[in-house]
Formats: structure tokens, C-alpha cells, sequence
């Protein structure tokens, strides 16, 4: 295994331990400050982190062409306040990654 891919598993754990559900209200203030970015339910939350981490651009360009990907919308905020939405959240400094919880 190279030395890369033994550091990026070592991040990917790392992310992985730190994703954690959090309510809408609670990340309220990340939002605030524009520094929530919605992963669509398609996504790997941990890939995406990984992207972000690695300040992969071009694959985070990708995401966000197709919609995957993007700050948290105003519209999706209200939504997501008013329905008390559970979200998947992990922290990549400055963004706190978000994604919707699915219901099974």
C-alpha cells in the first residue's frame, strides 16, 4: 500500500469517526455563517469529506455541476427547519458537511 493510500484511510477512519446526526437547530450557526455544504443522499458523505480534505477541486467542480454539491440554500434551510430534519453532519474546517438522514 503507498504511503497516499495508507494516509487517506487513515483520514477516511478519521472522518468516519467524526461523522456524527445532529439536528437541523443545532447547526444553525455553521448556516449562519454560510458554512454548511449539502451532499446530496447519493453521495458518500465520507468521499465527499475526503474530497474536501484533500481540496480536491475538480471533483468537487463535478459535484457541484450536477447539483450534488453546493452551500446550503435559503429555501432548503426554511425546509429543513421547519420539518426538524436529521442530518448527517461531519466537520472538514472551515464547511460542516451535511447530509439528509434517509429514512428506510
Amino acid at each position: 500500500m503507498s504511503e497516499h493510500t495508507e494516509d487517506r484511510e487513515i483520514l477516511r477512519a478519521k472522518l468516519n469517526q467524526e461523522t456524527a446526526k445532529a439536528g437541523w437547530a443545532e447547526l444553525q450557526p455553521f448556516f449562519a455563517r454560510g458554512q454548511t455544504i449539502y451532499v446530496a443522499p447519493e453521495l458518500d458523505l465520507i468521499e465527499v469529506a475526503l474530497a474536501f480534505s484533500e481540496d480536491n477541486a475538480a471533483q468537487i467542480s463535478l459535484w457541484r455541476e450536477k447539483g450534488q454539491v453546493d452551500k446550503v440554500a435559503d429555501e432548503q434551510a426554511a425546509r429543513w427547519y421547519d420539518s426538524d430534519q436529521t442530518l448527517w453532519s461531519v466537520v472538514v474546517m472551515p464547511w460542516v458537511l451535511v447530509q439528509p438522514e434517509q429514512l428506510q
